[in-house]
C-alpha cells in the first residue's frame, strides 16, 4: 500500500496546474483530484492487500472497515475522543497517552484506530475492551463520511504525521477538533508536502494544536504554512517510555529460565528484507571468537517470519522459535522472535541492541525502547525517521552508528570485551531518557485545552 500511495501523491503534483484553468481554489482542485485518484487505485490497493494476505491472512480480514462499514459502539452517548495510530510503533507510542485519557476523562469514550494488523493486535493487547477499536477508513469522501457518521468524534488525536486530506476536511466539517501529537517531519517528507502546497496548507489549517518533537520539525511545519499560534514544541512522547515492575520481573524469570547469565546476548530488532542476512553474517563472524553468544532476531513484519526462519536454518544455526515456545538452552545459538508484542520487553534480556530499518534506506525504528533497559544501542546509517532522538543518544555516547558489517562487528567486539564501556553507554541512554521526559504532560495539556471548547 505504501508504494501505491507514494505514486498517488506524486501524481497530485501535476494537478496543481489546474488552478490556472479552473475558477475554484487550488486546494479544492487538488483534493478532488486526490480523491479521484484514490478511488481509481482502490481495486489495485485491495488486490495488493489480498496478495499480501497469502503470507499474513489478517490483511484480507475486516476489509469493510476500511470503507467505513462496521457496527458502531452501542449504548454509549458519551462524547468520543478518537486516537489514530498507524501501526505497531505509533500504537506503542500512543499507549501512555491513551491510558491517561482513560484515567482522566471517564466522561468520554475512547476510540483507537490503526491501519495495519500489527497495530490492531497491539491495541487489543494494550487496552482490550476499554476502548472501541476499528481500522481507520481509507481516505475517500464516502468512506470518511460513513466513518464519522458512525463514531461522531469530538476530538481527533493523530499520532506523528498522519495527514490525509479527506479525513481532515470532513473531520473539521463535522465539528471535530484535531490535535497532532508527537509530530515529526523529515526534510524528505517536507519536500514532498511542498510539492502539493495548496493541499498541504488546507490540511495544516485543519490542525488546532500541533505538538512537534523538536524545533527543526516545527520550522518545517511553519515553512509549509502552519499557523505559529498552533505550534508547540513538546519533545517526543517516546522519551516518556518506562519499564514497569511486572515486566522487569517477567524478564528476570525468562533470563533465569534461559540461563543467560554467562552468555553475551545481542538483539537485532525490527529487521527488514536485506538486513537479516547482515545480522546472520555479522553474528556468525562474532561467534568464532565468542561461542557463548546468543542472537535474538526480530523481523519487523509477521508475513516474513517463515522466510526468515528458513534463512536462519540455512545458516546451520541451532534455532529456537519464540512462537513455538521452543526451549532456549546452552546449545541454542539463535532465537527467532516470531511473536508479536514482546519485543519492547525482550530488550531486557540483551547486552546490546541493533536497530533494524537503518541498514537500508528505511529510516530506522525507535531506539528508545532499547535504551530504556540501560543497554548500548547500535544502528546503521539510515535513521532519518528518528533523527533528533538518534542525535541526542549519539551525542550522549549511548548510541553508535555503524556504516557496514565491519563496523558492526567491531562494535560487538568492543562491547563484549569491555563491560565498563557497555555500562557507560547504557547509563548514558537512561540519562537521555530522564532529561527529555515531559512530552506526555504537554500533550495532555493540549488535549485539555481542546476539550474545554466543548465543555
Amino acid at each position: 500500500m505504501a508504494a501505491a500511495t507514494g505514486k498517488l501523491w506524486s501524481a497530485l503534483i501535476f494537478t496543481v496546474m489546474l488552478q490556472n484553468l479552473l475558477c475554484v481554489r487550488a486546494f479544492v482542485v487538488v483534493r478532488i483530484a486526490f480523491s479521484l485518484l484514490f478511488i481509481v487505485l482502490q481495486p489495485f490497493i485491495v488486490l495488493r492487500m489480498l496478495l499480501r494476505s497469502r503470507r499474513a491472512p489478517a490483511y484480507r480480514q475486516r476489509l469493510g472497515e476500511r470503507f467505513g462499514f462496521f457496527k458502531p459502539a452501542e449504548d454509549d452517548d458519551r462524547p468520543c475522543i478518537w486516537v489514530h495510530a498507524v501501526s505497531l510503533g505509533e500504537t506503542l507510542a500512543a499507549g501512555p497517552l491513551v491510558e491517561r485519557i482513560l484515567k482522566e476523562h471517564p466522561g468520554h469514550r475512547v476510540m483507537v484506530t490503526t491501519t495495519t494488523p500489527t497495530g490492531s493486535d497491539q491495541v487489543k493487547r494494550l487496552f482490550g475492551d476499554r476502548v472501541f477499536h476499528v481500522y481507520a477508513p481509507w481516505d475517500t469522501p464516502g468512506a470518511v463520511k460513513r466513518f464519522l457518521s458512525r463514531t461522531r468524534p469530538k476530538l481527533l488525536v493523530l499520532m506523528e504525521t498522519e495527514l490525509w486530506p479527506n479525513l481532515l476536511h470532513y473531520a473539521k466539517r463535522s465539528g471535530c477538533d484535531v490535535l497532532l501529537a508527537n509530530a515529526r517531519l523529515s526534510a524528505r517528507s517536507a519536500a514532498g508536502y511542498a510539492r502539493v502546497k495548496p493541499l498541504t496548507r488546507e490540511m495544516l489549517s485543519a490542525l488546532d494544536w500541533v505538538g512537534v518533537q523538536n524545533t527543526t520539525d516545527g520550522e518545517r511545519f511553519l515553512q509549509l504554512g502552519l499557523d505559529p499560534r498552533r505550534l508547540k514544541v513538546t519533545g517526543s512522547v517516546k522519551f516518556d517510555v518506562s519499564v514497569n515492575n511486572a515486566t522487569r520481573s517477567h524478564i528476570r524469570e525468562l533470563s533465569e529460565q534461559w540461563s543467560l547469565e554467562e552468555r553475551f546476548v545481542i538483539i537485532f530488532a525490527s529487521t527488514h528484507e536485506g538486513e537479516d542476512e547482515l545480522a546472520l553474517s555479522t553474528f556468525s563472524a562474532f561467534r568464532r571468537q565468542h561461542e557463548n553468544a546468543l542472537l535474538l532476531l526480530a523481523p519487523r513484519h509477521p508475513e516474513r517470519f517463515q522466510s526468515v526462519y528458513e534463512l536462519c536454518t540455512q545458516g546451520s544455526f541451532k534455532v529456537a522459535r519464540r512462537s513455538q515456545t521452543d526451549p532456549v538452552d546452552d546449545g541454542t545459538e539463535l532465537l527467532l522472535l516470531d511473536s508479536l508484542g514482546e519485543l519492547s520487553g525482550l530488550f531486557g534480556v540483551a547486552d546490546l541492541a541493533v536497530i533494524g530499518g537503518s541498514f537500508i534506506d528505511r529510516g530506522g525504528h525507535n531506539p528508545l525502547e532499547a535504551a530504556a533497559w540501560g543497554i548500548p544501542v547500535l544502528c546503521g546509517p539510515s535513521m532519518f525517521n528518528f533523527e533528533d532522538i538518534t542525535f541526542r543518544l549519539s551525542h550522549a555516547g549511548a548510541l553508535q552508528r555503524c556504516a557496514d558489517e565491519q563496523e558492526l562487528l567491531a562494535q560487538f567486539e568492543v562491547l563484549a570485551s569491555d563491560s565498563k564501556e557497555a555500562h557507560r553507554r547504557g547509563a548514558a541512554g537512561l540519562q537521555v531518557l530522564e532529561s527529555n521526559r515531559g512530552a506526555l504532560d504537554a500533550l495532555c495539556d493540549g488535549l485539555e485545552e481542546l476539550l474545554g471548547r466543548h465543555a
